[in-house]
């Protein structure tokens, strides 16, 4: 089952410290706002995110029906077609997104260290 793209939710301690490092790695900025303490960043099909201030864990981010370049995919898995193939194979969601909505939805796993996996549909 594709979970579309991936990308990893950095919290960072100063934005301006971590956006200025990845632009040494190869990133440039693809998408946020500085003033607003977040950006994305890509380099080829890679994304981060930078959050300042905004949660407390890295989070691990699959955005069903989009791409790395978030065009949207002509099929994809629902959101909620992977919530429900995640809970019938024993995983614990987190914050479920309604079985009875369509569009876009969100919802939680935490994998076992610990570590927020965020499944993230906006189409």
């Amino acid at each position: 089952m594709e979970l579309g793209a991936f990308s990893i939710s950095l919290t960072v301690k100063d934005i301006k410290a971590s956006k200025e490092f990845y632009e040494k790695l190869g990133f440039t900025v693809y998408a946020g706002d500085l003033e607003k303490f977040y950006l994305i960043m890509k380099n080829g099909n890679a994304l981060i995110g930078l959050f300042q201030g905004m949660f407390d864990k890295n989070i691990l981010t699959f955005n069903p029906g989009w791409d790395e370049s978030a065009n949207k995919l002509e099929q994809f898995a629902d959101v909620r077609e992977i919530q429900k193939k995640w809970q019938e194979a024993g995983v614990t969601v987190v914050n479920p997104v309604a079985e009875d909505t369509s569009g876009p939805g969100s919802f939680s796993v935490i994998d076992p260290d610990g570590n927020p996996i965020l499944i993230d549909q906006h189409v």
